[in-house]
């Protein structure tokens, strides 16, 4: 009888040290973090590699952030190639077979993205740092991330069926927010009377496009190519011919190439912004992040 009770309280703590196991994810980037915070909610735990505050293109592959894979049940990559030079190699780095790319553990949103400016034809270095499958920044665009919302709801739900009501409920209601959210933002903008703007590197074009304004040119002559003195030149011109009233700078580029352009040209604005949640101060969820982004269009 003894045996068979101690039978029961083991089967028991087992039972309910399962159920208040929570899925372990590791996201590629603060981005991505966010949001599957937002649908996990309380049922899951989530580290991220990339900070706010780093160009997600290029970072340093830690052993520690391989600890962190090791005890994933599931990462998820950002996709369109961004983290291409440092998350294949911590996948490999940690030695856990559930997070391998053709394994369930592993979620790649950027093919569910709908990417816009996939490139033509053949591509090589001399056009910088193009990606093959498109612009990799989708998370500047509200709607397209609330919708991948969902697509993380699935992913949790299939990894974790016991909460998979739970997922799908945080995330349809995300996503009815940020639709309505997105109709404030875009009267807002529409009041400014911003119609052009120069930016530092394509990271922005999904924000750009969403809230129907033109992006007019960078201040890299290529993606990933430092400013020229001759580009600058060019780029003087064209503010001055277009009248573009705004200079957006992501903050971990250097600001002084657009302080530069100050000095031919006065009246236009310099807006060092940041375009990840954890980037800045207050920037704590990517309804901060579209929120900052749309004053700075207000010149707040």
């Amino acid at each position: 009888m003894k045996l068979l009770n101690l039978i029961f309280v083991s089967i028991a703590i087992l039972s309910s040290a399962k159920a208040l196991a929570k899925l372990k994810v590791v996201a590629a980037t603060s981005d991505i973090g966010a949001l599957v915070t937002l649908v996990g909610g309380p049922d899951i735990t989530v580290d991220t590699i990339a900070k706010g505050t780093q160009d997600p293109h290029t970072i340093d592959p830690k052993p520690s952030y391989m600890l962190k894979m090791n005890g994933a049940d599931l990462v998820v990559a950002n996709g369109l190639s961004l983290e291409v030079g440092w998350l294949p190699s911590l996948i490999q780095g940690a030695r856990n077979p559930k997070i391998r790319p053709d394994a369930n553990g592993y979620l790649d949103l950027g093919s569910s993205a709908d990417p816009i400016e996939i490139p033509k034809g053949a591509i090589s270095r001399s056009m910088g740092d193009v990606h093959p499958d498109g612009n990799p920044h989708y998370t500047l665009d509200p709607i397209r991330t609330a919708k991948l919302a969902i697509v993380v709801a699935e992913k949790l739900g299939g990894l974790d069926s016991e909460h998979k009501a739970q997922y799908l409920e945080r995330a349809k209601a995300y996503q009815t927010k940020t639709e309505e959210k997105v109709k404030s933002w875009q009267e807002r903008i529409k009041k400014s009377g911003v119609k052009k703007v120069v930016t530092y590197h394509p990271s922005l074009n999904y924000f750009l496009e969403r809230f129907g304004l033109e992006g007019v040119g960078f201040l890299e002559p290529k993606p990933g190519i430092p400013p020229t003195a001759q580009h600058i030149l060019k780029i003087i011109e064209l503010i001055k011919t277009e009248k573009v009233p705004l200079i957006l700078v992501d903050n971990f580029y250097d600001s002084k190439i657009a302080d530069r352009i100050l000095q031919d040209v006065p009246n236009v604005k310099v807006k060092s912004i940041g375009i990840a949640v954890g980037s800045e101060t207050g920037l704590n969820s990517l309804e901060d992040v579209t929120e900052q982004l749309v004053k700075a269009i207000e010149g707040k």
